[in-house]
């Protein structure tokens, strides 16, 4: 007789992923998703856009002052956007 091997449904679900090269960009597409909820409801508000560029995020900002602060705060921002997403996608912020 010989075992098999039982795998979870996540785990197949991730390796299909992995092999067809769409986990990093289903990564983040849910850390650019997750912008609003990390930073809260009030700097969503002066959120114009959000994206990705090798390992970057930009967030482009309608208030000068706002992204004075946020800049001040960038690593604590790169480090809670990946623990919600769990995994290491970004690693720095750019506030435009």
């Amino acid at each position: 007789m010989f075992k098999r091997e039982v795998k979870g449904i996540k785990e197949l679900i991730l390796r299909s992923l992995r092999t067809q090269g769409l986990e990093t960009p289903l990564l983040q597409r849910r850390l650019v998703n997750a912008w609003p909820t990390v930073a809260g409801e009030t700097i969503a508000r002066y959120t114009s856009s959000v994206s990705i560029r090798n390992q970057t995020l930009f967030v482009h900002l309608t208030n000068p002052a706002l992204r004075a602060d946020l800049s001040m705060m960038q690593k604590d921002y790169v480090r809670q956007l990946n623990e919600f997403v769990g995994s290491q996608v970004i690693t720095e912020i750019r506030f435009c």
